[in-house]
């Protein structure tokens, strides 16, 4: 079976700062060995630019949807690119 290799780019937004999103998404990212980024924004949303497996990039969406216990997910919105393979690691920025 094939490896697919995807890229997204998430926005979320609703209580999402302030809440360990950042942290947890890291872990997350971490467990499914997708590399990336995320990033609390000024406008109160948090964006993360995740790279890996196709069932990994879409489990860790799934669970941004939701977040952290303590976080309160309004809206959620993808953005697909193509894969750069620039990452090595996941990253809070």
């Amino acid at each position: 079976m094939e490896v697919k290799i995807m890229r997204a780019r998430v926005h979320v937004s609703g209580r999402v700062q302030g809440v360990w999103f950042r942290q947890s998404t890291k872990n997350k990212a971490e467990e499914h060995n997708v590399t990336g980024w995320t990033r609390n924004n000024i406008d109160g949303t948090v964006e993360a630019l995740f790279e890996g497996e196709e069932v990994d990039i879409r489990t860790l969406i799934d669970w941004c949807r939701q977040g952290p216990e303590t976080a309160r997910v309004d809206s959620l919105h993808v953005i697909w690119e193509i894969p750069t393979g620039e990452f090595t690691t996941f990253q809070i920025k």
